[in-house]
């Protein structure tokens, strides 16, 4: 039902910020919750930070006061802004919407901290 679509990966360096961006198809209203998940080389899938219809946020620590997570209604669209960004921070970063207790995912976009 929900197609999120991941976008705005790229090389950065340490330090600096970068926006990634979620386009879910349909009505963003319709969805329950959107996450963000990241795998990092040689890591295991992890979770980044989450936001709910209300618009209730929650983060990973390893990203807490780093990263903020919104939503633009009008755009169908979940943002995910970037600080402070850490070698650690590489990754790919996924996107998924949660509709019925089902949480649909994207392809992934790549992100690369490095100097």
């Amino acid at each position: 039902q929900v197609q999120p679509v991941e976008s705005g990966g790229d090389l950065v360096q340490p330090g600096g910020s970068l926006r990634l961006s979620c386009a879910v198809s349909g009505s963003i209203s319709s969805v329950h919750g959107i996450f963000w998940h990241r795998q990092g080389p040689g890591k295991e899938r992890e979770f980044v930070a989450y936001i709910t219809q209300s618009g209730s946020t929650n983060y990973a620590d390893s990203v807490k006061g780093r990263f903020t997570i919104s939503k633009d209604i009008a755009k169908n669209t979940v943002y995910l802004q970037m600080n402070s960004l850490k070698p650690e921070d590489t990754a790919v970063y996924y996107c998924g919407g949660t509709v019925a207790s089902r949480t649909y995912w994207g392809q992934g976009t790549q992100v690369t901290v490095s100097s």
